[in-house]
């Protein structure tokens, strides 16, 4: 399984709270994430936390080639389950992440969308920003995996979908 998703998404802490421990390196700081990092999740299943697309911390030389990085790590799997594509709740989906649903669609590779920072929207507005997200998304909000890693709304929904894709 794969997580990818904007810089400062959240896809490194989504990562520690699904195991429930400190796997991958959190930075307060965008687009620290430069390599692929793989992580065994039992014999033959891992989780992979790609670098982020957007915003790059310093603009480094090689972060334009990090999208055919990405691209070739998620062409090159056959044995890929998931990609689980996280997207701000509180933002909502950006062009950026509409190119990556886009170009996920267009090479058939299995994915889902993950509303990550939910704890961010308020309560009384909770409702309403995952229909509009969901709509935005073209999904049902049924369909919508809207989660927290801080205070864990659907983490364990979401943990139990992971367990299953693993022991599939």
């Amino acid at each position: 399984m794969a997580f990818v998703g904007r810089s400062n998404v959240g896809k490194s802490s989504l990562i520690n709270k699904l195991c429930n421990r400190a796997l991958a390196k959190v930075s307060n700081t965008p687009g620290r994430t430069r390599v692929i990092n793989v992580f065994l999740a039992g014999h033959d299943r891992w989780l992979v936390d790609l670098p982020g697309y957007g915003y790059v911390a310093g603009k480094p030389p090689e972060a334009g080639l990090w999208e055919a990085m990405i691209e070739g790590y998620l062409t090159s799997r056959p044995t890929l389950r998931m990609v689980f594509a996280l997207v701000d709740a509180k933002v909502g989906p950006t062009k950026l992440d509409f190119q990556m649903f886009k170009w996920l669609a267009s090479h058939d590779l299995p994915w889902r969308i993950v509303a990550t920072k939910a704890d961010q929207v308020k309560p009384s507005k909770t409702v309403l920003q995952k229909r509009e997200v969901a709509q935005a998304l073209g999904v049902q909000p049924k369909d919508l995996a809207w989660v927290s890693v801080h205070d864990g709304t659907g983490m364990r929904e979401l943990r139990a979908e992971t367990e299953a894709l693993l022991t599939a």
